[in-house]
């Protein structure tokens, strides 16, 4: 935060308290009024309202609607709170900025006891609105006054935004930082303590196959497509790509998953050897190895041919991984079910009493297109579902974001929760909040440009996970992990991202922040 910030968050935003001694008691030789709103975005009709209303005082207050409690959009407020107290405390007209911390400004009217508050024309249509009545009612047990600003124009902060959302990505980077005593330092530092750390990765392997072809054309007799084959690659990915992005950041990887007895095993084997991955295969010669086959012509997938078995996994087989959970000691264990048979109802608890204890817990559920659920693993330290994968857990489909995220948390009972939230970047619950209006945060998408939006959330679990075992700091956990995705998004494919790779866009965005 520059000094000219810090003077205007010292000087005019204030407690509600503070502003009331620095007014003192009615009644007042200056005239007080009072406005409040969310001001997500500073228009020209909040500009016109706070005009208005310092015409009828002396002293104006503006209050703002805390985060916690804004609910109304998709991913509101855009701003966060105290950027918009500082967009406010440097208007000339206003003299005092307010952020409430309760729903409604009811119990700070009755604190502060303005003289007047003033109110938007948009509610002197109709009927007095309840909330409204509210209100009057408070100011009327001493004396205040209700005043409607002209509104001959109206603008929406939501309209807005939705236009086109303000490039501010930086700022609120810096803005939360500030609030929690976080430095770019820290963020190198933090990025060099991953090196040696121990993870345990259990999971579903999938070999990711792409058969490109080229077209031929149709069949005249039967409606079927004629392509000819060029070339066939394949991938470890799934669970095991999990590992790799781990080994990538710096840990040192022990990855125990189920594989058929299939040339797919060989090649998953090879694969993670190569890349340094220590894994504890569970041979069974009764499924085969996950194998997902995309059918390419000239860019555009004609078919996926899966071959697969999601049934359980047997009492043998579970039973070998519950050994080698219980054997292999680490600093964090990961739990990364695709719903490919290791991971049900019924063996979940099985795996999760077999993790030593102290060990950090980490669940990663990308189902949501089966019936996989993150709240099964209750009580984690740290999961990080998307969107969609939450909606499917708690039967949501119609919460905005951070309602959604907090029911999550709540049911979850988890330490830390990372939501994915694709190109709008993230949002962090967290249990251990310095305060209850920092129980939350956002962090918005570090990638320049999206090449290739898979594995960005592979990378985000690695980095956040390694990060918060090194710095017990949900704050530089989320912000590495979400460089990280950036970073991943701006490459064609799943490929790991590396430290090296972080620190050079650590120093780019710290680069930009400084106007360089």
């Amino acid at each position: 935060m520059d000094a000219a910030s810090q003077h205007l968050l010292s000087h005019k935003v204030k407690t509600p308290e503070e502003v009331r001694d620095a007014i003192g008691p009615r009644p007042r030789r200056k005239k007080v009024i009072m406005c409040h709103g969310t001001f997500d975005v500073v228009h020209p009709g909040h500009i016109r309202h706070l005009l208005y209303a310092k015409t009828k005082a002396d002293v104006l207050i503006a209050s703002l609607t805390a985060d916690v409690h804004i609910k109304k959009g998709n991913m509101r407020p855009y701003v966060p709170e105290d950027m918009r107290a500082i967009n406010l405390a440097a208007l000339e007209m206003v003299d005092y900025v307010v952020i409430d911390r309760d729903e409604t400004p009811l119990r700070n009217l009755g604190l502060i006891q303005p003289d007047y508050f003033a109110k938007g024309y948009e509610y002197t249509a109709g009927q007095v609105h309840p909330k409204t009545q509210e209100e009057i009612d408070v100011l009327e047990t001493y004396g205040g006054e209700v005043i409607f600003t002209p509104g001959d124009i109206v603008y929406s902060s939501s309209a807005l935004i939705e236009l086109e959302a303000p490039n501010i990505a930086v700022d609120k980077l810096l803005m939360l930082m500030q609030g929690e005593g976080v430095t770019f330092d820290d963020l190198r530092q933090a990025l060099g303590k991953l090196k040696g750390l121990h993870a345990h990765v259990v999971g579903d392997t999938i070999v990711d196959s792409y058969t490109y072809t080229s077209m031929i054309g149709g069949m005249t007799k039967t409606p079927t497509i004629s392509v000819r084959f060029e070339k066939k690659i394949d991938f470890v990915g799934g669970a095991g790509v999990v590992a790799k992005h781990l080994k990538a950041a710096g840990a040192e990887v022990t990855f125990s998953t189920v594989l058929g007895d299939d040339e797919h095993k060989s090649f998953v084997l090879d694969d993670l050897s190569t890349f340094g991955v220590h894994c504890l295969p569970v041979i069974d010669e009764t499924r085969p190895t996950t194998n997902k086959n995309a059918i390419v012509a000239e860019g555009y997938r004609l078919l996926k041919v899966d071959t697969l078995d999601n049934r359980s996994i047997s009492d043998k087989v579970l039973e070998q991984l519950r050994r080698q959970l219980g054997d292999t000691r680490s600093d964090a264990v990961v739990l990364s079910d695709f719903r490919h048979g290791i991971f049900n109802r019924s063996t979940i608890p099985h795996l999760i009493s077999s993790m030593p204890q102290g060990t950090f817990r980490v669940a990663d559920s990308q189902v949501a297109s089966r019936w996989g659920n993150i709240l099964e693993f209750e009580g984690f330290d740290l999961i990080t579902p998307n969107e969609r994968e939450a909606r499917f857990a708690l039967g949501d489909q119609d919460s905005v974001i951070r309602p959604l995220a907090l029911e999550l948390h709540r049911r979850a009972r988890c330490k830390t929760l990372i939501l994915k939230c694709g190109d709008r970047g993230i949002i962090t619950y967290r249990s251990d909040s310095p305060t209850d209006y920092r129980a939350f945060f956002t962090v918005e998408s570090f990638a320049d440009r999206v090449v290739d939006a898979v594995g960005a959330g592979d990378a985000l679990l690695a980095y956040a996970t390694l990060a918060l075992v090194a710095t017990k700091n949900d704050v530089i956990a989320s912000i590495l992990g979400n460089i990280a995705a950036g970073i991943e998004c701006e490459h064609d494919g799943n490929v790991p991202v590396t430290p090296d790779l972080v620190m050079k866009k650590i120093d780019a965005v710290e680069k930009a922040a400084r106007y360089e």
